[in-house]
């Protein structure tokens, strides 16, 4: 595999060489999992700031950007209170770049996108701190699976990344209660992370369950029943149902190390055919930690897609290089797959030329 300086190796330097041979010359495939919580509602542990009802419709409008490059059920597209755009910016640019076909699975919504999507048959999740975060994990995640085994007969690999607003606290749910240790490593989508605050909810939620660090080690069902959330749960199943069979870039930030618990736990051995695609922003952040969370799990590595928006004319998109947002809807593993695709013609310099067109059309 030849060095390619849009991508950072990041973690377990042989084996993220090992994985990028393996798919340097196959055609991705993109999947946006999505789902709800309500424990993104709590005030000031998401982005969505004064009006955290929002984040209701993130998921669905980010898949409608993916789709239709505009958003159906709102007006513009998901942005922090400032403005900072979304992720999806990114992914639908890098998916265009490189003619990469996307679909959408949802673990369980409450605004359903106005864009075809397949539906698990999964519930929105509820406020973590009940102690009862998530409903029919179980067949949630075995419905994942069936998708997942199904895609990996038509792709030569998956690119799955994720959209739900609040996901970092219920991941860290999920660590703590597997035995993972991953108090103020998990990341924020705010310049500040408030790890303090997500610390209190989880234990607040692991109380109410009755569960102490690692009781779960062995249970990741119980685990995201008790404090996770439907995408957990969702894209488990597909990681699952795929990996035993093609290479998956798991797409995202420090929420990818929740779902590795989970499937180390149900199918350890699909492991050795999977990757975390990440973006510089996460590596380089100083409030989170991911490389000390997945070196707990196994020895999966950890990619990074080398973007950098410091030179952009665009305040909305320089903000990311001040810690706004960082990662999501898959932005940096599908700019990875972009990368190899195209063989290095499209560059993170081009890449950010397409960012900036399309932030523009949308934004203005």
């Amino acid at each position: 595999m030849k060095k390619h300086r849009d991508i950072l190796i990041a973690h377990c330097e042989k084996e993220a060489g090992n994985f990028l041979s393996k798919i340097e010359n196959l055609e991705p495939l993109f999947i946006c999992t999505i789902g709800n919580t309500e424990t993104a509602k709590i005030p000031e542990i998401s982005a969505a700031g004064k009006y955290p009802e929002i984040t209701d419709y993130t998921p669905a409008a980010d898949v409608e950007l993916l789709f239709y490059g505009e958003c159906k059920c709102i007006d513009g597209v998901p942005a922090t209170p400032d403005g900072i755009p979304t992720p999806a910016l990114i992914t639908l640019s890098a998916l265009n770049l490189a003619d990469i076909p996307v679909f959408a699975v949802s673990g369980g919504v409450k605004v359903k996108p106005y864009a075809p999507f397949i539906n698990l048959r999964g519930e929105p999740g509820e406020d973590i701190r009940t102690g009862k975060a998530v409903k029919n994990v179980e067949e949630v995640i075995r419905r994942a699976e069936i998708v997942g085994s199904n895609f990996s007969k038509i792709a030569d690999y998956l690119v799955i990344g994720e959209s739900i607003p609040g996901g970092t606290t219920t991941a860290l749910g999920v660590l703590l209660a597997m035995g993972v240790d991953a108090e103020l490593k998990v990341s924020s989508s705010m310049p500040v992370n408030p790890h303090n605050l997500k610390i209190q909810v989880v234990e607040e939620g692991l109380k109410a369950a009755k569960i102490n660090f690692g009781d779960l080690k062995s249970d990741p069902v119980k685990a995201i029943a008790s404090v996770g959330d439907p995408m957990i749960a969702a894209f488990s199943g597909l990681v699952i149902g795929s990996a035993s069979r093609i290479p998956v870039l798991m797409a995202g930030g420090t929420q990818m190390t929740a779902i590795l618990s989970v499937v180390r736990a149900l199918k350890k051995d699909v492991l050795e055919n999977v990757a975390i695609g990440t973006t510089r922003w996460i590596i380089q952040d100083k409030s989170s930690d991911i490389r000390g969370i997945v070196s707990q799990i196994g020895d999966v590595p950890i990619l990074a897609a080398n973007l950098n928006f410091s030179n952009s004319e665009i305040e909305g998109l320089k903000a990311y290089e001040k810690g706004v947002v960082k990662e999501g809807v898959g932005a940096g593993g599908i700019s990875i797959a972009t990368f190899l695709k195209t063989g290095g013609k499209v560059s993170s310099e081009a890449l950010l030329r397409e960012i900036e067109k399309n932030y523009r059309k949308l934004v203005g």
